[in-house]
């Protein structure tokens, strides 16, 4: 009991330093593992043994027997399911070129790279360096998103490191299971007719259960079939079935079976996807939590000893230094990225949970079967999990830097809330070369910026989903548009240190607009204008003007004009370089030291002989 306990507390730790020293979760997890376990047996216990002993024998310890694999195929099933559940066919034709010859071109050359490198530098069998090769295929969004969040980088660049992770792990994994299956068939390595049958029986099978059981799992939710509150429950319950059954018809075809399930599940338009996708991921955290502690500490000091040698550190520097630049290199051929934007990607490759993951679970089943050189999957592929984000953890920073990819000022502007204002003054922001991006609830809101060509996100500010997006790392400022002052209020409060280093701003209030004593500090355009102003000017003159500045007075004199003026709201001022800046509430505190200033507006144009008659 105290051992269950323990795993799960120190797995919740883990996952609590991650988050808190913003370091991947497989890194603390691993860490512990081996500490409570060879490295406890070795060094710490006065009798040699494991502070937590997975396997003490046949009949004793936390999983005697074949219970441990039982129970890591069971909990592998569930996380490959839920990646499955994020694989979306159409984002991977949406990406661009670049990320679908990464997810292609670039785990070819892993696959068969680190394959020949497994060969010759440790001399394993064929079949076991091309389940090593298919393990270290995946990096994984786990990993990247820690080590990225915290680096403000050009779109383009993180966007990329991104979708690579999101879309390469259901695939990786599923060329991993592919040959696994593929070995399994026949242990002794002698790939016959009938080794070859009994691999298109599992292909089959599995493919065949996934697609099967995923469809009428989405039909008995659309259908309302079960009551909401067993909803999560009951997919969890429809995952261990596909999986026990597909073994049951096929041996070893459960994890296809889950894989395919989950990807077939993630592309049908369930409205109850995402909810699904939020269980799932909360379960993930938490087996996660338990596997890899559970794992790490099933190691043996005697398999660390396997890699103890120079071997190891050359294997590792091959697919660091070599297979990964090489990737990423043919696969950005004719792209638009910079040589150092290509290095940066190179250099930031973290292999995530999924690889660690399988490869104990093969790793495990292969060596109880007598699979020749079984026994160096686990730590290897661990070594190079490690090995890579600790590289990565601790570089990607400095590496950003030297290579000229770090973005010291963030120009990008975060706007909450996409209605008809929003996009007009997001793509006159666009039209003059800012990064913006706009979130909403609305998916009607969302789906109209879209069509003009704005980069919008379906999102709740009351969720942490903003906080993980790492395509958001150059944005410096942050606009609160909406029409509650509460969300605005909210947005401010919550995102202006992350989103808002270079400003953070929002509409004011009906009250603050009435009181011109209360001049909110954060207060957007000028002090007479709020939602319902600029939505009804909006309405009547969509269109935004530029208006030339001789001098601070000229300036003042239509500030003046626009608050006499219902149809008119200064929005920015506009430099000779083209640099924009937001007019805040207190538009009267802005100076103009040069001539060539515009003044950037919403509304009906201004009546020109009305300024020369003001002036005079």
């Amino acid at each position: 009991m105290i051992e269950l306990a323990g795993i799960i507390i120190l797995g919740i730790l883990a996952q609590w330093v991650a988050w808190k020293f913003k370091i991947p979760a497989i890194l603390p997890l691993i860490l512990i593992g081996l500490l409570v376990g060879p490295i406890a047996a070795e060094f710490l216990s006065h009798d040699g043994t494991k502070w937590i002993e997975p396997i003490w024998n046949e009949s004793e310890g936390l999983f005697p027997g074949e219970s441990l694999f039982y129970f890591v195929s069971l909990a592998i099933s569930i996380i490959l399911f839920e990646g499955g559940l994020t694989l979306k066919l159409s984002e991977i034709k949406n990406v661009g070129p670049v990320i679908s010859k990464l997810i292609s071109v670039g785990s070819i050359v892993t696959f068969f790279g680190a394959a020949v490198a497994a060969h010759y530098v440790f001399y394993l069998t064929w079949e076991i360096s091309f389940l090593f090769s298919a393990l270290i295929i995946v990096t994984g969004p786990t990993v990247i998103t820690p080590i990225l969040r915290n680096i403000p980088l050009k779109k383009d660049v993180s966007a990329v490191l991104k979708w690579e992770g999101i879309l390469i792990d259901p695939i990786g994994a599923l060329v991993a299971v592919l040959v696994f299956e593929f070995i399994s068939v026949d242990a002794g390595g002698e790939f016959t007719k009938t080794a070859l049958v009994e691999f298109g029986k599992i292909v089959l099978f599995g493919a065949t259960f996934g697609f099967t059981f995923a469809h009428a799992l989405n039909f008995i939710i659309n259908k309302k079939l079960v009551p909401h509150y067993l909803l999560n429950v009951f997919a969890l319950a429809a995952v261990l079935g596909v999986f026990v059954l597909s073994d049951a018809f096929a041996h070893e075809s459960g994890l296809l079976a889950v894989v395919v399930m989950g990807m077939v599940l993630g592309n049908s338009k369930s409205a109850y996807l995402k909810e699904l996708l939020y269980f799932k991921e909360s379960l993930s955290v938490l087996l996660i939590s338990i596997l890899f502690i559970l794992l790490a500490a099933n190691i043996n000091f005697s398999e660390l000893l396997l890699i103890y040698n120079w071997n190891t550190a050359i294997l590792f520097a091959i697919i660091v230094f070599v297979i990964r630049p090489l990737g990423v290199f043919l696969s950005t051929t004719g792209s638009t990225l910079k040589l150092n934007e290509k290095l940066f990607i190179s250099w930031v490759g973290p292999r995530g949970i999924v690889a660690a993951g399988i490869a104990s679970l093969f790793g495990l089943k292969l060596a109880s079967e007598g699979v020749v050189d079984a026994e160096y999957i686990t730590p290897l592929v661990f070594v190079i999990v490690l090995g890579t984000v600790l590289l990565n953890a601790t570089t990607a920073r400095l590496f950003a830097r030297l290579v000229g990819v770090f973005l010291n000022n963030s120009e990008g502007i975060l706007i909450v809330g996409a209605s008809k204002v929003s996009r007009l003054i997001g793509h006159y922001l666009e039209e003059n070369g800012r990064h913006v991006v706009l979130i909403d609830s609305n998916e009607s809101n969302i789906a109209k910026a879209k069509e003009l060509n704005l980069e919008a996100i379906t999102t709740n500010i009351y969720s942490d989903n903003l906080i993980d997006n790492i395509e958001l790392n150059d944005v410096g400022y942050l606009m609160a548009l909406t029409g509650s002052s509460d969300i605005n209020k909210y947005a401010i409060n919550k995102f202006s240190k992350q989103f808002g280093e270079n400003g953070s701003f929002r509409l004011v209030t009906n009250e603050e607009m009435k009181d011109e004593n209360n001049n909110p500090k954060e207060g957007l355009f000028s002090q007479t204008d709020d939602y319902v102003r600029l939505s009804t000017v909006t309405r009547k003159f969509p269109s935004i003007q530029e208006i030339e500045l001789t001098d601070t007075q000229h300036y003042l004199d239509l500030i003046k004009i626009s608050k006499e003026d219902n149809d008119i709201i200064p929005l920015f001022l506009k430099d000779p370089k083209g640099d924009l800046t937001i007019i805040p509430s207190d538009s009267e505190s802005i100076k103009i030291t040069e001539p060539k200033h515009h003044l950037v507006y919403l509304g009906k144009p201004f009546d020109v002989e009305v300024i020369v008659e003001e002036a005079n």
